[in-house]
């Protein structure tokens, strides 16, 4: 049975069976992203369209395309667009990111975005086959994604995306390799003294040297509490 869930004000995501659910993960770089005016952005594996849908809230004049492999993701993005009353601005591109290419122009975004997998192929696999597809990197590299970011970002766009702190050599590397410029980064612990469990990342294609390390962002208080930034992203600010 589709899991339906209120993701904003007047925002609804539905998810059926064999789609991977919302996660932390795309909340938190929803908030991160920084959308310029009229912004063109390109989700990278957008799933079922969360986070496009967020980016799509935060600014009227947002415009947003989604690229999504698995089939039973990419109509759901569709429904969820639909149900939104989104389909002027949200657009879903079913297939593979490796082949961009031949699925879009060249530089027709100002921004690209991607909550991608982590989890280089043999790590411990997932209990369920969409959380499984969404974890491994088996179909899409950290150098998959730098190539489709930089394809489909016009000169001095931003890639913003959300890693785990043990692979972020790894994207760093891949990310230089195709003139994505590390900018900004930012960790992200559940509460105060606790493990860097995320890392929020911005590059910019062409950009020059110079990488600011932003304050933590903190999801609850040392008492267990959301904390403030927590209450904002998702939508809480009533919550005290």
């Amino acid at each position: 049975m589709a899991r339906t869930e209120q993701i904003g004000p007047g925002l609804a995501l539905e998810t059926p069976p064999g789609v991977f659910p919302l996660t932390t993960d795309t909340m938190v770089l929803a908030d991160f992203v920084r959308l310029r005016p009229r912004a063109a952005v390109c989700d990278l594996g957008c799933g079922g369209g969360a986070l496009g849908l967020l980016l799509c809230a935060r600014r009227a004049d947002c415009a947003v395309t989604g690229v999504e492999l698995l089939p039973t993701a990419a109509e759901a993005a569709r429904t969820n667009v639909r149900r939104n009353g989104l389909e002027a601005r949200f657009r879903v591109v079913a297939g593979d990111l490796r082949e961009l290419r031949a699925l879009l122009p060249a530089g027709c975004c100002t921004d690209a975005v991607s909550n991608p997998p982590y989890f280089p192929p043999g790590a411990p696999p997932a209990r369920d086959p969409a959380r499984a597809a969404a974890r491994s990197q088996a179909g899409c590299t950290p150098e998959d994604l730098a190539q489709a970011a930089a394809w489909v970002l016009r000169w001095g766009g931003r890639f913003s995306v959300v890693w785990r702190p043990e692979g972020l050599c790894e994207l760093f590397c891949a990310l230089r390799a195709r003139r994505l410029e590390p900018k900004r980064l930012r960790p992200v612990r559940c509460r105060p003294g606790a493990p860097v469990s995320l890392l929020l990342a911005e590059a910019v294609l062409g950009g020059r040297p110079g990488l600011r390390w932003e304050p933590d962002l903190l999801l609850e208080e040392a008492d267990g509490r959301p904390t403030a930034d927590a209450r904002r992203i998702y939508h809480l600010e009533g919550d005290a």
